[in-house]
């Protein structure tokens, strides 16, 4: 028969030996214990994540157990409850007060795939438990709508304390905004630069946002006024770097990742994100072709020693998702699938670092 002493400081002193994985430190020391829960012969506790799209959540419940078991009793019946509250540096933020992470979608070059990966990981994080939302900055070829299948519709405008605000499109859970809900499909959008920041700066101050965790902002190939004004209108928590493995490619994102790292502007890089990594066929599902060459995305993030968040196959699958107007994730298809969740997972993880390691987010100054 057992003589253990089950209390509430037994199971804290015995949770003081887990060590949240990415953040270095012991679980209780972190705050993420919360309502330990005793009966006979068991215990109950939950721990509180960081993001819902944790990869490693399994991990901490498993050497949650093993810490009760090793430091109090072995046949103590162990029951983790896991949940998630997404952390966030941002603070006093008059523009999106109830949004927690603004992350930038970026790549120097036209033609990776960055609207296809901003939309499916986006998906994919919802799919975690996430509230996400995407802001199309692509104001003169924005690829929302059509991803989303909601080319015909518009947005509504409720009033909200005496304003006119715009609500955002609704679609697979994920909460959108593009200039184009707000002209016909067919049209194109003729505006010098300052017109096109503008709308940018009413996407957020003029939508309805609500509360968010994460909201993933789809920017267009190269540096311009968009990506200037973005960072002087809102803190961003980060951004991803998109590419392709060939050189032409990466020679762009070099160009895309190094604005961000200008001393004036000091975005953090969240990390690297490869597209078309490899060609799978669909008859062939472990098979992996490097048409357009192998290891480009691993070398950009070694360059720049920031993490490689996913390499994303080229299948067709995610071409015909796109066009249908529905994220290739969710059709499930394994290949394509799992390497968007992973992606999504890594980035998540990658945020939550970020924000317990790094000065709170700021709106950047630019004089010129």
């Amino acid at each position: 028969m057992s003589t253990y002493r089950l209390t509430p400081e037994a199971v804290l002193n015995a949770l003081r030996h887990v060590e949240e994985p990415d953040l270095k430190q012991d679980l209780v020391t972190l705050g993420m214990v919360k309502d330990i829960e005793l009966g006979v012969g068991q215990v109950r506790f939950t721990v509180v994540l960081t993001t819902p799209a944790c990869p490693l959540k399994e991990l901490i419940r498993q050497r949650c157990e093993n810490a009760i078991h090793t430091h109090i009793g072995e046949d103590i019946e162990v029951v983790v409850n896991l949940t998630a509250n997404v952390t966030s540096t941002r603070s006093n933020t008059p523009l999106l007060p109830n949004v927690k992470n603004i992350i930038a979608i970026a790549s120097g070059k036209g033609g990776v795939g960055k609207s296809t990966v901003t939309a499916n990981l986006a998906v994919a994080l919802h799919k975690s438990g996430a509230k996400v939302g995407i802001i199309d900055a692509d104001i003169f070829g924005p690829s929302m709508p059509l991803m989303f299948g909601a080319e015909m519709i518009q947005p509504q405008v409720v009033q909200i304390d005496g304003r006119n605000m715009l609500q955002p499109i609704r679609q697979f859970g994920i909460k959108l905004m593009s200039i184009g809900f707000l002209t016909p499909p067919e049209s194109a959008t003729v505006w010098r630069g300052p017109m096109a920041a503008k709308a940018l700066q009413q996407f957020f101050a003029d939508t309805n946002w609500e509360e968010l965790d994460y909201l993933l902002i789809d920017l267009p190939p190269g540096t311009s006024d968009i990506h200037l004004s973005l960072v002087q209108t809102v803190p961003v928590t980060g951004a991803v770097i998109v590419t392709t493995p060939q050189k032409v490619a990466l020679a762009d994102a070099i160009k895309g990742l190094a604005m961000f790292r200008q001393p004036q502007i000091n975005v953090p890089i969240l990390g690297v994100i490869e597209n078309m990594a490899y060609f799978t066929p669909a008859e062939l599902p472990t098979h992996k072709y490097h048409i357009f060459g192998k290891g480009g995305g691993q070398l950009l993030a070694d360059k720049f020693n920031v993490p490689l968040l996913g390499q994303i196959p080229l299948v067709q699958s995610i071409r015909e998702a796109g066009d249908e107007g529905k994220p290739a994730i969710l059709d499930n298809e394994p290949v394509s699938a799992d390497a968007f969740r992973e992606a999504a997972e890594s980035l998540a993880q990658s945020v939550s670092v970020r924000n317990a390691t790094r000065d709170k987010t700021k709106v950047v100054e630019i004089t010129r």
